[in-house]
């Protein structure tokens, strides 16, 4: 068993290790994602003392990281990068409070996960993740992206006049520069109006603070103040929030691979499939049209000769 770390030098902000980390989790409203966050906390108090002062760490990368590796450096990739990425979303929040300088995890970066074949989630999870209890903001993103099957990038920089919602439609640059429509269903149809709340121009997702005076002004909400959520940071969230299902954490762009799975499933022609995903080459949408697990199951289940024998009965 790993012996404590020896105490850091006294403090500088004044501002205790324990106390920093519980203030940080009472920031996160839900209680599978805090709990996962609270493991590699509560590793790093116990093992560099509660009495620590924050700010030390910053001035410490080469001690955080070689006990980050010695604690999490012999466990799977999807275990390492959790850890890293609580670790970094805490660590994030110290800064923005001034109580840390620097990023005591500079010395490392996330491991590469291994190749995943079947990128497409189930049609179960998807719902799953739809539900979550989560700003209405990141439920509005996500019902988009799956349903539209558009990319983040693309979302991310709509604009609201640039929305149909009436039909339910908005046009998008899409990769390459070509301008085209995207198209969402009833649930993002539903939560718009409650995200928007009155808004007519602006940035369609905006951040929860204030923009810096070098945003620039197309990216800022004058209603608000609010700048334009960043890829980035869409992304981190979306990790976060799905760190606690079995195979996550998940990214954004598998709410678009799994819509275009679930579409070829359920018998979408490739001139549909095309238009949904933007794609102009066939050979490029193949990996994405490709029938999942649980389509495969489905499928054998529906065309199973004794099943159809039993229902005819």
């Amino acid at each position: 068993m790993m012996r404590r770390i020896r105490t850091l030098p006294r403090p500088v902000t004044g501002v205790r290790l324990a106390d920093a980390a519980r203030i940080y989790l009472d920031t996160i409203s839900v209680s599978n994602t805090r709990a996962t966050y609270a493991a590699a906390l509560d590793r790093l108090v116990a093992d560099f003392g509660a009495d620590t002062d924050v700010a030390v760490l910053g001035s410490e990368p080469d001690r955080v990281s070689g006990w980050f590796t010695y604690v999490w450096g012999a466990k799977s990739a999807k275990t390492f990068n959790i850890r890293l990425t609580a670790l970094g979303s805490a660590f994030g929040y110290w800064r923005e409070q001034d109580w840390l300088n620097g990023d005591p995890l500079m010395r490392l970066r996330a491991r590469p996960a291994p190749p995943d074949t079947s990128k497409a989630l189930s049609r179960e999870r998807v719902a799953q993740i739809l539900r979550s209890d989560v700003p209405l903001r990141d439920r509005v993103l996500w019902h988009l992206l799956y349903e539209s099957s558009a990319r983040a990038e693309e979302a991310l920089t709509l604009d609201i006049p640039e929305l149909d919602a009436g039909n339910r439609c908005a046009v998008v640059t899409r990769k390459g520069g070509a301008r085209e429509v995207i198209a969402w269903q009833t649930g993002t149809a539903r939560l718009l109006p409650r995200m928007l709340a009155g808004r007519k121009t602006g940035p369609l997702f905006l951040t929860d603070r204030k923009a810096r005076p070098s945003v620039a002004a197309n990216d800022v909400d004058p209603s608000t103040g609010r700048a334009r959520l960043s890829y980035r940071r869409a992304a981190e969230l979306f990790e976060e929030h799905t760190a606690v299902f079995d195979g996550g954490p998940y990214t954004l762009h598998q709410l678009r691979h799994s819509r275009l799975t679930h579409a070829a499933e359920d018998g979408a022609s490739t001139p549909v499939l095309m238009k949904l995903s933007g794609h102009t080459s066939v050979r490029s949408l193949a990996k994405y049209a490709r029938v999942s697990d649980e389509g495969l199951r489905k499928f054998q289940a529906d065309s199973d000769p004794a099943a159809r024998r039993r229902r005819g009965h």
